[in-house]
């Protein structure tokens, strides 16, 4: 595991140590380790509608009702 060396804002900091205080993360590493796991999980999913939404662009038209075109999108957004 790479080690760096990284310096917070103090609100930052301040809620970084209350959610380790809370117990809900072991350490300040883990936590900052879930919340770019998070971003990155979520960029995935802004990509993935990006590329939807340029090939939508590129085709025109589509059969779908809004109502499948919603529920498929949801569905990929949950994972």
């Amino acid at each position: 595991m790479s080690r760096q060396s990284i310096s917070f804002t103090k609100p930052n900091d301040a809620w970084l140590k209350e959610m380790v205080s809370n117990q809900e993360y072991s350490s300040k590493s883990e936590l900052v380790n879930d919340l770019i796991r998070q971003a990155r999980k979520q960029q995935v999913q802004i990509d993935w509608l990006n590329r939807k939404l340029e090939k939508a662009e590129q085709s025109g038209f589509t059969n779908l009702r809004k109502e499948e075109i919603l529920k498929e999108s949801k569905s990929r957004m949950s994972g």
